[in-house]
């Protein structure tokens, strides 16, 4: 598949000279009305008011009123402005609170005008709403990419027992779990007999984080011990190329790879249906069937998913 990088940038580019080109019209627009303004307050307005107190009146206070309002504007101004300069510092982009339609569309736009992708690496419970499900965000993604890289919670490991024991039924959000994700790595399955390069890793300590990353961006969100993670807000973090230090992406970034590298969580195989278990020096130390028995405890129910989005 063909990169997208030259339409988005065309469209960015357009977007750049039109957003110049108003502007420069409005500057113009102020500088030549002035000598206008002022010429009218001097000789039209100034003799009719000077002469009749209530009018003077009425002009001071509409003069205070404007100056009150253009300070309480600077003012405002300047608070977005620190308010801007810290969210840079923290490459925060994109940030979202609520889950309804209009915010999901939002995410959406996102995902969609991104250059084109061409490795994805995610963090999740068990996927499915993010990438498995039919309406998940990065369903039409993930099809763009070549390279991916997926960590889950193991569903028989004793992270899956400890998550589902936090929530109301933990017998039904562990079968919940099992089969989001049997179908998670069936769908991971397919992009892999498609072509793509599909690696997947299993975790076993309680999820905290869920963590995308696309290129340059990461979204970040809290999933610890919850089945609506959708309370919890969303966070967008970009790398800054001239400061890769600067922002919390090389963060979350470090704790992936970290994550990713550490020996202690399984690899599964996709040929065998295994999850293999290496030594810190990469040797296989043993190999285990990966779980089959929860495809017929319990059919996917999305308004339940343990993590839907």
């Amino acid at each position: 598949m063909l990169p997208k990088t030259s339409s988005v940038h065309f469209l960015s580019g357009l977007g750049h000279i039109a957003s110049h080109a108003v502007i420069t019209l409005l500057a113009l627009a102020i500088a030549f009305s002035v000598p206008t303004a002022a010429s009218y307050v001097l000789f039209n307005w100034w003799p009719k008011v000077e002469g009749d107190a209530q009018a003077l009146l009425y002009t001071e206070l509409g003069f205070a009123a404007v100056l009150v309002l253009l300070f309480n504007l600077v003012k405002i101004a300047w608070d977005f402005r620190g308010q801007a300069r810290m969210s840079n510092i923290a490459s925060l982009i994109y940030a979202r609170e609520s889950d309804d339609w209009l915010s999901r569309w939002g995410k959406e736009q996102q995902f969609r005008r991104l250059p084109w992708k061409r490795d994805v690496n995610i963090m999740a419970v068990t996927g499915y709403g993010t990438f498995a499900a039919p309406a998940s965000p990065l369903r039409d993604v993930l099809q763009e990419c070549y390279e991916i890289r997926v960590m889950l919670l193991n569903p028989d490991g004793p992270g899956a027992v400890a998550y589902a024991a936090a929530h109301a039924d933990p017998a039904a959000t562990l079968a919940q779990l099992r089969q989001e994700v049997r179908s998670s790595i069936d769908g991971l399955r397919q992009l892999r007999g498609a072509g793509k390069n599909v690696a997947v890793r299993f975790y076993d300590t309680p999820p905290f984080w869920k963590l995308i990353f696309t290129g340059e961006y990461v979204w970040v969100r809290c999933c610890h011990n919850s089945r609506d993670t959708d309370k919890f807000p969303e966070y967008v973090f970009a790398l800054q190329p001239t400061r890769p230090n600067r922002g919390f992406f090389p963060a979350f970034y470090t704790y992936f790879l970290n994550s990713w590298n550490n020996a202690i969580h399984a690899e599964y195989v996709f040929d065998t249906d295994e999850l293999v278990y290496r030594d810190v020096q990469g040797t296989e130390m043993r190999r285990e069937a990966f779980p089959q028995q929860a495809a017929n405890e319990v059919d996917i129910q999305p308004g339940l998913s343990v993590c839907a989005r």
